[in-house]
């Protein structure tokens, strides 16, 4: 979601500056490029060589010093950053950058930098709450600067109070949305489904069905990839989900309901691309059903109808189905469209080779409320998921 954003990490003295191993880690494996700047106080609580290691890029500490990649050291590095990241942000930085003292290589880089700044506090409590600490940060707020946290907590010195620095996940999250401001789906909604369900007959056994999850991960990571806000809620699956996505995890069709509809009424668009469950067992034993000589009958009831219950509750919503068959495809796929009030049906054939579960590829037709229709050539999932947001885009913006 972030391939070829370049970021320039500040890492100044403070105990929360352990943390930004995992933060490099989320921007790196996001497909950013980081580079980190260490003031000589940060090098107290990490060393250069471990985020060297895990960004792969050399790590800048010193002002004066022959430099290969650049000829002025905190000009090149201004120039190319995207966004430039001071984490943690001590009350001394803070204070430094606010009255336009540039003392060292991360001070004197913010200086000519002219990308979006973010600050993410950390110190003492009293430290945060002083009168001139608090007009520095209004002060560099003012100016344009952006800031994420601190949070109440315990601190390592014992206090409990606000001075705590977010979490790499949150500081993570607000430096992909001013990254993505520009972007497309920037202020949407988005609710996507995943995977399969699971429901129980027994402690060890259940009964569910193929779905791998990839395609309603690859809209996760799509959505974001536009600046959407994501939401996905997904049944059991072996896959990671996108970092910056909210991701609520389910397993049975029951708790799939209860997620979408919690979360129905404040999303713009949502896609159902999980396979949930038509039913489930009647009764779950709780205890291991053991084999007899006699054939077993097994009663089944119908799970909650997720799609049908938003097509009757949608209201501004863009609701967007998906259609697995092995039959009279467009048949199924039209009829689906109808019953359930949906804007648009995303439908495949899983006997065609290369459009079933469990594989990379996908081979869909589009079916339009408006009768129109659209077949899609074998594609990735993750080219699929490119083209439907392309699509939904559309919708969106005739609505």
């Amino acid at each position: 979601m972030l391939t070829g954003q370049r970021i320039i990490l500040g890492v100044t003295g403070g105990i929360a500056a352990y943390k930004t191993v995992l933060l490099c880690r989320l921007f790196v494996k996001a497909g950013a490029s980081v580079r980190v700047i260490l003031t000589e106080a940060a090098k107290q609580f990490v060393t250069p060589v471990t985020l060297q290691t895990v960004t792969g890029n050399q790590v800048y500490d010193e002002l004066f010093i022959a430099s290969n990649r650049y000829t002025v050291e905190h000009v090149g590095l201004a120039q190319e950053a995207d966004i430039f990241i001071i984490a943690p942000a001590t009350a001394n930085t803070i204070g430094k950058i606010a009255n336009g003292i540039a003392d060292n290589l991360l001070t004197t880089t913010i200086m000519a930098t002219t990308c979006p700044i973010l600050l993410a506090p950390a110190m003492n409590t009293q430290m945060y709450e002083n009168p001139l600490q608090k007009e520095n940060l209004a002060k560099l707020s003012s100016l344009g600067y952006k800031i994420v946290g601190p949070e109440q907590g315990e601190l390592a010195c014992g206090d409990s109070g606000r001075g705590r620095m977010s979490s790499p996940e949150d500081i993570f999250t607000e430096a992909v949305n001013l990254l993505h401001k520009d972007k497309p789906w920037r202020g949407r909604r988005v609710l996507i489904t995943a995977g399969p369900t699971q429901e129980a007959l027994d402690p060890i056994r259940f009964l569910t069905n193929h779905s791998s999850g990839k395609m309603g991960y690859a809209l996760a990571e799509a959505a974001l990839e536009l600046g959407a806000t994501v939401t996905l809620v997904s049944g059991p699956v072996k896959l990671t989900p996108p970092t910056g996505v909210t991701i609520i995890s389910v397993i049975t069709a029951q708790q799939m309901y209860d997620a979408v509809l919690a979360c129905f009424d404040n999303v713009d668009v949502v896609i159902k691309a999980a396979a949930v469950a038509d039913y489930r067992p009647a009764t779950t034993s709780e205890q291991k059903m053991k084999k007899s000589d006699d054939d077993m009958t097994l009663a089944l009831i119908r799970t909650p109808d997720i799609l049908a219950q938003l097509g009757q509750r949608k209201q501004q919503q863009l609701l967007i189905g998906f259609a697995a068959e092995t039959d009279n495809l467009r048949e199924h796929a039209l009829g689906k469209l109808k019953q359930k009030n949906l804007d648009l049906i995303v439908a495949n054939d899983i006997l065609q080779e290369g459009a079933g579960f469990n594989v990379d590829t996908n081979i869909v037709r589009f079916f339009f409320r408006d009768g129109r229709e659209r077949q899609l050539e074998k594609l990735t999932k993750r080219e699929v998921a490119h083209e439907l947001l392309e699509t939904i885009d559309e919708l969106y913006t005739k609505k």
